[in-house]
């Protein structure tokens, strides 16, 4: 019966689409999921094809996906997909870290029981992902399909809310996502979840936060065993991200 009031608000959701709302959800997608690779530039005429719209929805939607730093403009070049250097992402994890475990401490204060159950819910959801199962990866759809998402929102603090879940926000996404794909780490992230909403619903901030905190270090410790690996000698701000083989 879930399943099928969720399935009912999906296709209420795209009805109400339009053409501009569904080629921008898209691509977005295709970028957060890596089948846009980093750096490629986008081609109109190909996009065009690929999502079956004209030019005036497309360009719509690639404004928007440069509104949330998801695409650059060049000068002279066009429109790429967002390139970060290691150092780059790794300074918005530091931020992360910080700013997260102060979210989930003050979830822990202010979060009621409603959205306990929401939050566990959430993650039995993410439990049904045939990725996460086969440990190939763990998508969070955005907003409130978002496990960290929910947790900031749960904070009731504005500030913490525009600074994670504005600007940061979908590049966030983006790599967490990309490096979610690593030899072991989705059921890891998963596990770290859970024992993150026992924290909040036992009202433990100060655990809470302790959790959050040493989650978001071991994505960015992942990050770097993932990147600089292949290369240790190889100074971080010299390396450019490219996306984990497999991910189309």
């Amino acid at each position: 019966m879930q399943q099928a009031l969720s399935s009912s608000i999906e296709s209420s959701i795209e009805a109400n689409m339009t053409l501009a709302d569904r080629v921008f959800a898209q691509i977005q997608d295709a970028i957060v999921k890596g089948q846009l690779k980093a750096g490629v530039k986008m081609s109109e005429a190909e996009l065009t094809t690929r999502y079956g719209v004209s030019r005036g929805p497309l360009r719509e939607a690639l404004r928007r996906l440069e509104a949330r730093k998801l695409l650059t403009r060049i000068p002279h070049v066009g429109v790429r997909v967002v390139e970060l250097t290691i150092d780059d992402v790794l300074q918005m994890y530091q931020v992360r870290e910080v700013l997260e475990g102060m979210a989930a401490r003050l979830a822990a204060q202010h979060v009621t029981d409603e959205e306990v159950q929401g939050l566990k819910q959430l993650l039995q959801q993410h439990q049904q992902q045939t990725e996460l199962q086969t440990g190939k990866g763990y998508y969070q759809e955005e907003g409130d399909f978002d496990f960290h998402y929910r947790i900031v929102k749960a904070s009731r603090n504005d500030v913490l809310m525009q600074m994670l879940c504005g600007e940061l926000y979908h590049r966030v996404r983006l790599y967490r996502y990309q490096f979610s794909v690593t030899e072991g780490r989705p059921h890891k992230a998963f596990a770290e979840h859970s024992r993150i909403v026992e924290a909040i619903e036992a009202k433990d901030g100060e655990m809470a936060e302790l959790l959050m905190r040493r989650h978001i270090s071991a994505a960015r410790q992942n990050i770097l065993m993932h990147v600089c690996s292949p290369h240790p000698n190889l100074l971080p701000q010299e390396r450019e991200f490219s996306l984990p083989e497999g991910e189309s």
